[in-house]
């Protein structure tokens, strides 16, 4: 069995662990969503604030700071995704204000951190 150059635990980055606790957040607050929103808004925000750790953890698995460096650039671009769909959840009052900021916070704070993870991995 051929054992990858960098092994890391992705367990390990601060930045999985608030984006698990992001996703973890989302199934939550999505519960009080309207109903007929299961198959809309709610599937997407579920996809989105998961595909974060996802590709944070996925891109542990490879070979290269390269390709580590490309799954960090979706998981950005799944917490931009989230980030809209929590501005809209909020104007439609499906989360309420208080609650939907924290939520913004959590992102925005995620995005430094993986902004900074790759501004590291590509020098």
């Amino acid at each position: 069995m051929i054992l990858a150059k960098k092994m890391r635990d992705y367990k390990k980055f601060s930045v999985w662990e608030k984006s698990h606790q992001l996703t973890l957040d989302v199934y939550r607050i999505t519960i009080a969503f309207p109903k007929d929103e299961i198959f809309g808004l709610i599937s997407q925000m579920k996809r989105s604030s998961s595909s974060i750790p996802t590709n944070i953890a996925e891109g542990c698995g490879r070979n290269s700071d390269k390709d580590f460096c490309r799954f960090l650039y979706i998981a950005f671009g799944s917490a931009n995704e989230l980030e809209y769909q929590l501005l809209l959840s909020i104007d439609l009052k499906f989360i309420e204000f208080e609650n939907g900021q924290k939520l913004l916070f959590q992102v925005e704070e995620i995005k430094k951190m993986l902004n900074s993870l790759i501004s590291k991995l590509n020098k």
